[in-house]
């Protein structure tokens, strides 16, 4: 798992790997906006009790998401020093995962969510389905296998951590945002098949990229 690296120290001390933190930002932006049970959470709460639940949800979920993020970006890199051999069968797995993942969303049907009402219990749900869901782990596992490595530094971990929280919390922000028009929510509602089959493409070249990676 070679790949070119791009250090940077700013005027603070920082000691950065651009090209790690790159990687990682698209591979996030990638995992946030495709669908699954964190968007339908997203979007069931912003249509059960408007702007301020949806918002609420997001927040939450994206905390969640911090907490993950940061546990996987340094056990990751402690499991590559230490058990390489570990470290491998991961990088398998969550190709598996991958691959899984992308045909359940690529063949998912459109439906309906239901409807009931509190912004405290939004934010308790968006946390909840990203802190107790295994496979944003197993994602994230997957897809930050191929961008860090033993030797990278804590400044590079700790801003990967952070970007992952951020991204998964302004995407669903925006998500909540743009959702609480109603018309726009019924024409998405109309068209999650179309939805569905784009994002496991989208999956299944990430499950081919990583494959890849993993082989040269």
């Amino acid at each position: 798992m070679n790949h070119a690296k791009t250090h940077v120290y700013d005027h603070t001390g920082l000691v950065v790997d651009i090209t790690a933190i790159s990687a990682a930002a698209v591979m996030f932006i990638l995992g946030a906006t495709s669908p699954g049970p964190s968007l339908a959470v997203v979007l069931r709460n912003t249509m059960i009790g408007g702007r301020a639940r949806g918002l609420a949800c997001a927040v939450g979920h994206g905390i969640g998401f911090g907490f993950y993020a940061a546990a996987v970006v340094f056990g990751l890199v402690t499991i590559m020093t230490e058990l390489p051999t570990l470290f491998t069968i991961l990088q398998v797995i969550g190709i598996v995962f991958l691959v899984y993942l992308g045909y359940g969303i690529y063949t998912a049907q459109s439906q309906k969510i239901e409807h009931e009402g509190g912004n405290r219990e939004g934010f308790v749900e968006g946390f909840f389905i990203a802190f107790l869901n295994p496979k944003i782990a197993v994602f994230m596992l997957a897809v930050l296998s191929s961008v860090l490595e033993p030797g990278m530094s804590s400044d590079t971990k700790w801003i990967i951590a952070v970007l992952g929280m951020s991204i998964d919390t302004i995407w669903y922000v925006l998500v909540a945002l743009v959702l609480s028009n109603s018309s726009l929510l019924s024409r998405i509602e109309n068209n999650q098949k179309f939805m569905n089959r784009i994002t496991g493409l989208l999956m299944f070249g990430l499950a081919i990229w990583s494959t890849w990676k993993l082989l040269v």
